[in-house]
């Protein structure tokens, strides 16, 4: 995990690759409670005997719960001292270029591309690609975006 000291220290990171993170193993308890909590119950995601059979030889996560992982990820990527908060401001793009199998083991790594001076502090770019284990494409790339609210 990087830590800085404070807002300079990120004002000079620009540029800087964080990470990676620990790993996570996907399970199916957990894409079964995604699944209840969005509503979407598509048989590739719950249905572990027809998923067998179907596209991907097994049920896959829902691509959205892969996507909200990062902040699991990222919370393990770095940290800024003394700050009262850290909001999330949002994304720019995301893109899913590999199906995650359930049991696969995922982690993130994140390269710090922006910093913009906002009035309560600093607003962060972070390009967050979560990888997945004994796999050449990711699971997810994502431009994360940050509020950094100085304490």
């Amino acid at each position: 995990m990087r830590v800085f000291a404070d807002l300079d220290e990120v004002r000079a990171a620009v540029g800087a690759e964080l990470g990676p993170s620990g790993w996570h193993t996907v399970t199916q308890e957990q894409v079964n409670l995604f699944a209840d909590a969005t509503e979407d119950h598509q048989w590739i995601h719950v249905d572990t005997e027809r998923a067998t059979a179907g596209p991907f030889g097994g049920t896959i996560a829902h691509g959205h719960l892969t996507l909200s992982m990062l902040p699991k990820f990222t919370g393990q990527l770095w940290r800024v001292e003394g700050l009262s908060m850290v909001v999330n401001y949002g994304l720019n793009r995301v893109r899913f270029p590999s199906p995650v199998l359930v049991g696969s083991r995922l982690r993130a790594r994140g390269v710090l591309t922006e910093v913009a001076e906002v009035p309560t502090g600093l607003q962060l770019t972070l390009v967050v690609t979560v990888e997945i284990e004994g796999q050449a494409k990711p699971a997810c790339v994502a431009e994360s975006l940050a509020r950094l609210v100085a304490g």
